[in-house]
């Protein structure tokens, strides 16, 4: 398969959650953005000619301005895109490494991020945005704030993701990023234009602020992958989606498990067995009267050690 057909397969896999996915990370994109867009409106670092202002608590002028949000009309509807797009990369390259075989690239404890590893990727991206900021207030040269700022996103992307798929992600948001926001200032005028107040060394920005979009990746890459798996994961269903099944496996079956990916347990008749006089549950399978088959585990790129994984596969397989 091609990867735009593995993407094509795996909307078409299932439309209403591809639907669903879509605009959750739309959503998503377009309610934090202004916030985090705001950490660079107040602390100077960017200024529009048509802001808007408005406060989180309280009147404008009241309280301290980290209460405040200034942003300006387009920028929602900018940040749900990247959020769109950012997601269904993830989706996407997940999915094209899981058809190949990579799966030593993806390890799959990366791909269903728990809830708290969510929200601690969100909350460290809006921390940089909010400390590039504060830093540049403070009138911190441009170098020290990119080597911070390439420290975090560096140290992010360890601890929050390490998978193949997000460094591609986030490479291409650090780069895609800056360009068009690059192709914004160039064309943008009137009430629609906006400027970095240091334009920095390439005439558009300071360069600290690719780091920040780096570190895009792997806050919106969780939280896509945890909708995904919430709204139905159809990864493990390798014997039903062709996008997902090695293209080796779909012309000849695996010789045990005959594409199923699970055998008999050979340490128990059925999910049980008898010891001391008493028939007691299989540990070996769970109950289930079927173990993962070896034959052909290999070709499906999972980890022989991650037995959370193949519990998981079992148990998502069909009875």
């Amino acid at each position: 398969k091609s990867p735009i057909q593995i993407l094509i397969g795996t909307i078409k896999s299932d439309p209403s959650k591809s639907i669903y996915f879509s605009s959750l990370m739309t959503l998503c994109g377009a309610a934090l953005g202004p916030f985090l867009d705001s950490y660079h409106s107040l602390f100077g670092v960017l200024s529009y000619n048509t802001p808007l202002t408005f406060p989180i608590f309280g009147g404008v002028g009241e309280g301290p301005d980290l209460l405040t949000c200034v942003t300006t009309y387009w920028v929602p509807p900018l940040f749900g895109l990247a959020g769109f797009l950012i997601g269904w990369l993830y989706i996407w390259l997940d999915a094209m490494l899981q058809a190949k075989g990579n799966g030593t690239n993806n390890p799959q404890a990366q791909l269903h991020p728990p809830i708290p590893k969510v929200l601690l990727g969100i909350s460290y991206f809006t921390f940089q945005y909010w400390l590039s900021g504060t830093l540049f207030a403070n009138q911190v040269d441009r170098t020290s704030i990119l080597v911070l700022m390439s420290a975090l996103a560096a140290g992010g992307f360890y601890a929050l993701d390490r998978t193949l798929s997000g460094f591609v992600t986030s490479a291409a948001t650090a780069i895609g990023g800056p360009l068009i926001e690059a192709g914004l200032i160039s064309t943008l005028s009137g009430t629609w234009a906006y400027h970095y107040n240091d334009t920095g060394e390439t005439g558009f920005f300071p360069l600290w602020i690719i780091p920040v979009y780096f570190l895009g990746g792997p806050a919106n890459g969780n939280l896509a992958r945890a909708f995904w798996n919430a709204l139905g994961d159809d990864r493990i269903k390798l014997a039903k989606d062709e996008t997902l099944v090695p293209p080796k496996q779909k012309r000849f079956p695996c010789p045990e498990c005959n594409g199923t990916r699970a055998v008999q347990c050979p340490n128990c008749d059925d999910g049980t067995y008898v010891t001391y006089g008493e028939r007691v549950i299989c540990n070996a399978c769970r109950g289930k009267g079927r173990v993962i088959c070896r034959t052909c585990f290999s070709k499906y790129g999972d980890d022989p050690n991650d037995i959370e994984n193949i519990r998981r596969i079992m148990d998502k397989l069909p009875d």
